[in-house]
């Protein structure tokens, strides 16, 4: 019987770095005016992280890159790649950089994928792509880090449904020739018609600093026409959720009831049972971050920790990654999670 010459990548190490101060629905609720119960109910958050002042989004990302690199020598990996929030330490500057110089991967590039909040499963894709093609390519670092909540407005009503974003960092550490937790196949989707709605308004080349006085919130983010948004989103955004994981899972040889875990997105609790439904699932079958929020490209990461370590997962089961960006980008990334060998024992 002839051999497959396949060769797989796999993730040996995750790290999750959330900071220790919290903000729950009832901070929430005093600030915005939104009833407790709705944030927990509706938005469903009952608490997110809250990055300290002096605490930036290369310090959590870089936590979290330690943790995930427990017992792996940094200076044999060969790229450090950094997808998280664009808001960073500072308005022009590479995170991937500060982490390869203060890991001591110095044998390593350093690059940035800027995809938003569908980072994770872009980054995936891209390097999992690069790894196979490059012979020499066997470790990679991926890490993303987010102080988003540091944006956020909430006197500003267009903003609700941003609410939830948190902070944190995570990062996962690829391998090639890894068995274990490997990495199939992905599929995005891109709206690009969304690309106007979200937005910080000032710094960039259209309003520079210094060219005109700011408002007092300028710097924040700011939501244009979100009427036109949700009329728009709201009829495509399910149906692409559904989508990408469905044809990430066709291009994986697999279907929806090989499906056994789903690490999603954080959005409100409706459109998280909706989408279980839709694949057959139950919630036993996800982990959602209610106590966590929006860790923008973070969330998948933080999910697979979460239900690793709750016992949810099992060798064999067939992860969907799924993840939507403004923008708007939808993203799918499927896993074989444990043992590749497990896997196989338990397909027969």
């Amino acid at each position: 019987m002839k051999t497959s010459s396949r060769v797989s990548v796999g993730i040996a190490g995750i790290g999750v770095y959330v900071p220790q101060a919290t903000e729950s629905s009832h901070d929430i609720a005093q600030k915005t005016g939104i009833p407790a119960d709705v944030v927990a109910e509706k938005l469903g958050l009952r608490q997110k992280h809250i990055a300290r002042p002096d605490e930036h989004v290369s310090d959590m990302a870089l936590a979290a890159a330690k943790v995930a690199l427990a017992g792996f020598d940094p200076a044999a990996l060969d790229a450090v790649v950094y997808f998280g929030s664009s808001h960073k330490d500072y308005p022009v500057w590479s995170v991937a950089s500060k982490l390869q110089y203060e890991l001591g991967a110095h044998q390593a590039f350093a690059t940035e994928i800027m995809s938003l909040c569908a980072g994770f499963t872009v980054a995936l894709r891209m390097v999992k792509g690069m790894m196979l093609q490059e012979e020499h390519m066997n470790h990679v670092l991926l890490a993303v880090g987010t102080k988003e909540s540091s944006l956020l407005d909430y006197a500003n009503p267009r903003l609700r449904f941003m609410y939830n974003f948190g902070d944190g960092g995570a990062a996962v550490l690829l391998r090639k020739g890894w068995h274990e937790n490997e990495v199939l196949e992905s599929h995005h989707i891109t709206a690009g018609f969304f690309h106007k709605h979200v937005k910080v308004l000032e710094g960039g080349s259209v309003n520079p600093i210094g060219g005109q006085g700011f408002p007092p919130q300028a710097g924040l983010l700011e939501v244009i026409d979100p009427e036109e948004m949700k009329e728009h989103l709201d009829p495509i955004s399910f149906a692409n959720f559904v989508t990408v994981v469905e044809r990430a899972l066709e291009k994986s040889g697999k279907t929806l009831s090989d499906l056994n875990f789903l690490a999603p997105v954080h959005f409100k609790r409706s459109m998280h049972k909706q989408i279980l439904d839709a694949f057959g699932l139950s919630e036993k079958n996800s982990y959602y971050l209610e106590d966590y929020g929006h860790v923008q490209a973070a969330d998948q990461i933080i999910a697979l920790w979460e239900a690793s370590q709750r016992g949810l997962l099992k060798d064999g089961d067939i992860v969907a990654l799924m993840a939507a960006g403004t923008g708007y980008t939808w993203g799918a990334t499927i896993l074989r999670w444990g043992r590749l060998r497990a896997a196989l024992r338990s397909s027969r």
